[in-house]
């Protein structure tokens, strides 16, 4: 892992986005197919967590890939409650358990460790080392590849309704390119990974009986729009990292 690391630290971060995306959607095929969702996913979801965050541990790398304290104070960030809303939009339609106890434990445990290594992988590993080149370039393409990613869902559950995962791969990019301006003016990782992970565990609870498709576009624009504003907000509120230097 070190030698490709050394010799090209974009390829690491392709390699790292195959393993996941590849081997999730492996996990899920055979999850359902032994009757008991996310079990294998949740299996392989926390070896490659720790498989990444022992590596990064050993070499020192961990401010690097921003799991450490932010840069700047919380009211830099608005006290993070744009964040908060985002992390609510699974709950906006009411709640319900759509799995069992069992299957709804395994369920949020593996998106939690989705958040973890979504952040990891698209905003750490592909974005800093794109970054190298271009900081421009390195956060259009962690945010769309971030967004295209989830098409992985329609392979994996949600066939029966495109639209859904159309919708979430647009917002999806917004939200990655939010991400990834938090972790680029902020130095920190965390707030990413906890609305990411929170977010993602709580969908399991989320209550769609009654979203028309008329619901799911104006969720989308909300959820589109607020990471766009607040990206805007913090460009202007978070220190610059390097001077002169301008995002946009």
């Amino acid at each position: 892992m070190n030698k490709l690391y050394q010799k090209s630290e974009i390829w690491f971060a392709v390699i790292w986005i195959i393993i996941y995306v590849v081997g999730t959607s492996f996990a899920e095929n055979i999850s359902e197919g032994i009757g008991l969702s996310k079990s294998i996913t949740l299996v392989f979801h926390v070896v490659i967590s720790i498989i990444v965050i022992t590596w990064l541990n050993k070499n020192g790398l961990f401010g690097k890939y921003g799991i450490c304290k932010p840069n700047a104070p919380s009211s830099k960030f608005l006290y993070y409650i744009p964040l908060l809303i985002i992390i609510s939009c699974n709950l906006w339609f009411g709640v319900t358990m759509n799995l069992s106890i069992t299957e709804s434990i395994l369920y949020a445990g593996s998106m939690i460790c989705v958040g973890f290594l979504e952040e990891i992988i698209f905003r750490g590993f592909l974005f800093k080392a794109m970054a190298k080149d271009s900081v421009k370039a390195a956060i259009i393409v962690s945010s769309i590849t971030f967004g295209i990613g989830h098409i992985i869902n329609l392979f994996n559950g949600n066939s029966d309704d495109p639209l859904a995962t159309i919708c979430q791969i647009i917002y999806a990019i917004a939200i990655g390119f939010l991400f990834v301006i938090i972790f680029y003016r902020g130095g920190t990782l965390w707030p990413c990974i906890i609305t990411h992970s929170v977010v993602n565990a709580l969908s399991v609870f989320a209550d769609e009986s009654g979203i028309t498709v008329q619901i799911q576009i104006i969720t989308a624009v909300i959820l589109t729009i607020i990471p766009l504003i607040y990206v805007i907000i913090l460009n202007k509120t978070l220190p610059r990292r390097e001077i002169n230097e301008k995002v946009f």
